[in-house]
């Protein structure tokens, strides 16, 4: 079996990361959504929450698996069996830092590749952090969302 892990923060999920997420499910047989549990970044949602906020807005796509981890990725790949990571692109800024994670990863665990996938066009600009911010000012957010994110944004940082 072909199984890759999509690691990240997903804080919360976006229309890209659901993007990159579906493509890659068609590539591997079984795809692991890997939530930090610990990153540097301060999270809106709990792990917990946004490993639910994941199983809901992927629930139609076959073949995923989505949990939490801590520790090293490549730890957590090797007890799952994974032969490959998955990270989505979205600029060329992104390319340095991710470029430097696969070259340690291959020199931690030479035998996990990582593939990097664009997310369509219309996604290239959508990140966790704008969404957030976008509605914590008040604006529309459901074009960058899927509706439970929505849901669960709105709640967390409208005033009510």
């Amino acid at each position: 079996m072909r199984r890759a892990i999509y690691p990240g923060s997903f804080d919360p999920i976006t229309n890209g990361h659901l993007d990159v997420l579906q493509r890659a499910a068609g590539i591997f047989d079984n795809l692991i959504i890997a939530v930090a549990r610990d990153n540097a970044k301060e999270s809106l949602f709990t792990v917990e929450e946004r490993v639910e906020l994941i199983r809901n807005a992927a629930a139609e796509i076959p073949g995923i698996e989505v949990m939490p981890f801590d520790g090293l990725l490549v730890n957590f790949a090797r007890k799952h069996q994974a032969i490959a990571l998955v990270r989505g692109l979205r600029a060329v800024s992104d390319f340095e830092f991710e470029f430097q994670l696969a070259l340690m990863n291959r020199k931690l665990e030479p035998n996990l590749e990582t593939l990097f996938l664009m997310p369509r066009e219309e996604y290239t600009y959508i990140s966790s952090r704008l969404v957030k911010e976008i509605c914590r000012l008040g604006g529309h957010i459901e074009q960058f969302v899927p509706p439970n994110v929505v849901t669960a944004l709105n709640a967390k940082l409208q005033p009510a």
